[in-house]
């Protein structure tokens, strides 16, 4: 699945969304949301093997996830397709979506973001990828940036709370296992030291008794 989860939101506020697989990345898209800049833009985030692309116009933002295999083309195309048929329904639409609430147009426009999921990551149309690489081959401000790069200081990435865990299982365990470590070289060290002690003895004792008998009683013997 090249696409995994695509919305449409106003400012920070997601109007629709539809999420493809079953890992749930709506932190990742909140945090994200958060540092799209007001002006028109149009960016990709790179985090792991995902990419983050999202187009902003007019106040809206029109934002993909995507596997790094599918590069830039396809997805941008899908935002470029996903930007029309929202503004063709905003257009007939009697709603106002100037302060639109959370999820406002989930049951009515999510179910368009879902077949134009299924759409791309089946049969994307050829006509529409060839007209999408023509243009963004003119496009310049389409940049990529890692997602560290826009947390401001003081804030801590936190994507995805499961990887953080497994950092610090594996730390405890490292930590656990070079304890063990310590303790079995100490002991294997203080079993050398005590050796060595005890073969010391041994050569001092057959040194003396070379001269002094194996009692050690002839030394203070007068002759």
């Amino acid at each position: 699945m090249s696409l995994i989860h695509a919305l449409v939101a106003r400012d920070t506020t997601i109007l629709a969304e539809h999420q493809g697989g079953q890992r749930d990345f709506s932190q990742a898209t909140q945090t994200i949301l958060s540092k799209i800049p007001p002006n028109n833009s149009k960016l990709t985030y790179v985090w792991e093997q995902y990419l983050f692309h999202y187009i902003s116009e007019g106040g809206f933002t029109y934002l993909v996830m995507a596997d790094d295999s599918a590069g830039r083309r396809m997805p941008f195309t899908f935002l470029a397709d996903l930007q029309q048929k929202f503004t063709s329904f905003s257009a007939a639409s009697s709603s106002s979506l100037a302060a639109p609430l959370a999820y406002a147009l989930q049951g009515t426009f999510g179910p368009t973001i879902a077949q134009l999921m299924n759409t791309y990551n089946t049969a994307p149309p050829t006509d529409e990828l060839a007209r999408a690489q023509s243009e963004l081959a003119q496009v310049k401000d389409i940049m990529v940036q890692n997602v560290e790069q826009i947390l401001s200081r003081g804030e801590r990435i936190e994507l995805l709370v499961d990887k953080t865990d497994n950092m610090a299982s594996q730390a405890t365990a490292f930590r656990r296992g070079a304890r063990t470590v310590r303790r079995s070289m100490w002991w294997k060290n203080t079993r050398i030291l005590g050796l060595s002690a005890v073969v010391a003895l041994v050569l001092i004792w057959v040194l003396v008794a070379q001269f002094c008998g194996a009692g050690l009683n002839q030394c203070g013997a007068k002759p």
